[in-house]
């Protein structure tokens, strides 16, 4: 790929997400009850009014940083839209639970009314971001300190005692280590210490370092598979949780480390984060007969229990794309940029919307 190539590949990108942002404005900001609707057809129409928090707290979380960081977006709708959403999210999100403790629901009712609450840390975890990241715009102090009791509560929760979530210890069950857990604390770290100097860096200076720690333990057969369910010794486990594969959080995982390295001048690190957490996804991952990533993987070859397995689904390709097209400027190795094209190529001549929902295909064949 020539610079020429990737110079229009920019261009393209900015005209689709300028397309995306408009059309989320025009129709998804609930004037009524606050927040957004996420449900929505190619025409504008709502499908469903059900709000769900990690949704909601995303949406915030980007309009406030297409406000903050480009120039292009910094207008007053944007703003707008994601102090109301932000204010949907502080008066509706977090439930208390039985032991007394914040939970976030999974989905609510239009009017905010909790519907729904799952015994993971994904809700809060998109809340905090969002808390965050409307903070830095507002300069609300008290929003900035919600985020950060939200995630001493997740750190609680992942390090120390997990009853918290709701969920029950079970006889059968065996404690793991899942990729999905320590990849988003990773994140967190990295929104939360983001320009905040020194002192609330050295805040989480020490969870950054085991979240890379747990996150190196997936990496496993003599370096030849990254796995998304270990032990928590970092064994492999079996059965076909062990053998599970999602070439989707690898990638994702991978452009967190590389953050990390950077940041920390860690260059082996840097170096694992490129060859393991990218490079090999993409190895194992890719379709080579249709094309486009696989969702779920078996590091066997068997059929994994996921029957969406073979899907194509839009959100590992960017982070695909996003983790290419970071390795490429970390190293300028030209393969990686052969590699990001053609992740690009497919992405953008699959069918997708253009309002910001991409393609959902099964193999090389449209979905219905």
């Amino acid at each position: 790929m020539s610079v020429v190539t990737l110079e229009k590949c920019r261009e393209n990108i900015r005209k689709q997400l300028d397309n995306v942002v408009d059309f989320w404005l025009k129709y998804s900001l609930d004037r009524v009850h606050g927040g957004f609707f996420t449900c929505i057809g190619k025409d504008g129409k709502i499908y469903d009014e059900l709000k769900y928090v990690w949704l909601q707290g995303r949406q915030v979380w980007m309009y406030c940083r297409l406000y903050r960081t480009m120039d292009r977006f910094h207008k007053p709708e944007i703003l707008e839209a994601a102090t109301v959403g932000g204010a949907f999210l502080r008066k509706f999100a977090r439930v208390s639970s039985s032991s007394g403790q914040w939970k976030c629901a999974f989905c609510l009712t239009r009017d905010g009314k909790a519907l729904k609450v799952q015994r993971t840390i994904f809700s809060e975890c998109f809340y905090i971001m969002a808390m965050d990241e409307l903070s830095r715009l507002t300069g609300d102090k008290d929003m900035q300190l919600e985020a950060e009791q939200m995630m001493e509560q997740l750190i609680y929760w992942v390090q120390v005692d997990p009853s918290g979530l709701g969920r029950p210890q079970l006889p059968g069950e065996v404690p793991i280590n899942s990729l999905s857990v320590p990849m988003m604390l990773m994140c967190l770290v990295q929104q939360l210490t983001e320009g905040r100097g020194q002192e609330v860096a050295q805040k989480y200076k020490e969870l950054g370092n085991w979240c890379v720690e747990q996150i190196l333990q997936h990496i496993q057969r003599a370096g030849t598979a990254i796995l998304e369910n270990v032990s928590v010794d970092g064994s492999e486990l079996p059965g076909c949780q062990g053998r599970l594969q999602n070439p989707g959080h690898a990638l994702e995982a991978g452009w967190f480390l590389m953050l990390y390295g950077a940041q920390s001048g860690d260059k082996e690190i840097h170096r694992t984060a490129i060859r393991n957490f990218v490079e090999l996804p993409y190895q194992y991952g890719w379709d080579k007969e249709h094309g486009g990533l696989f969702y779920f993987l078996d590091v066997d070859g068997h059929c994994p229990t996921q029957l969406e397995w073979s899907m194509k689904l839009w959100w590992p390709h960017c982070e695909a794309l996003i983790a290419f097209l970071m390795a490429y400027s970390h190293t300028r190795k030209p393969e990686l940029l052969e590699i990001f094209s053609e992740v690009y190529q497919y992405t953008f001549s699959h069918e997708h919307n253009g309002y910001g929902s991409p393609f959902s295909l099964q193999h090389g064949l449209h979905c219905p």
